[in-house]
């Protein structure tokens, strides 16, 4: 992707996609040198990277009925935590007004902007084009389980910092 952000906050570039509601979007993932770099990954709610994505190792669970497996009810965080650096992995690693985008800032995202699949230094992902033609790039970064990267190039997950409404 070779374009120039439209600023910078924090020392991250941002690029203006021409949005409705102005919010601009980072130019690479939390981790990432460059758009086409995976970055880090982090569980919901947790800042830190970890070398194991399990159920016993997700901070924020409370395994109330013993289990082994998350239900409804078991989440210590029942609320947005976008821009609260002590949940929102954005605001704790880059500082200044980063914040995760919440739900609705994502379906804004999905509905406002084209998708197209695509490649860039070797790197499968979603070119997403604003109504102003500016442009981002998500990598297929995939999702980590366990201690294991899954479905890298062929997908990628997007956190918002608004709770799922099941789980």
């Amino acid at each position: 992707v070779n374009y120039d952000p439209d600023g910078e906050i924090a020392g991250h570039g941002y690029v203006d996609l021409g949005l409705p509601s102005g919010k601009k979007w980072a130019t690479c993932n939390v981790g990432a040198s460059s758009p086409e770099d995976y970055g880090d990954y982090f569980a919901w709610g947790e800042t830190s990277p970890k070398a194991e994505y399990y159920w016993d190792t997700y901070l924020h669970w409370n395994d109330i009925n013993g289990d082994g497996w998350y239900d409804n009810g078991e989440a210590k965080i029942n609320s947005d935590i976008s821009g609260n650096a002590q949940y929102d992995a954005a605001t704790a690693n880059w500082g200044g007004s980063w914040r995760m985008p919440t739900k609705e800032e994502m379906k804004e995202l999905r509905t406002h902007c084209e998708w197209e699949w695509t490649q860039v230094n070797g790197v499968n992902g979603a070119k997403v084009i604003g109504p102003n033609g500016s442009y981002i790039f998500l990598p297929a970064a995939g999702f980590r389980g366990g201690s294991s990267l899954y479905d890298d190039g062929s997908s990628g997950n997007v956190l918002s910092s608004t709770p799922n409404d099941y789980y």
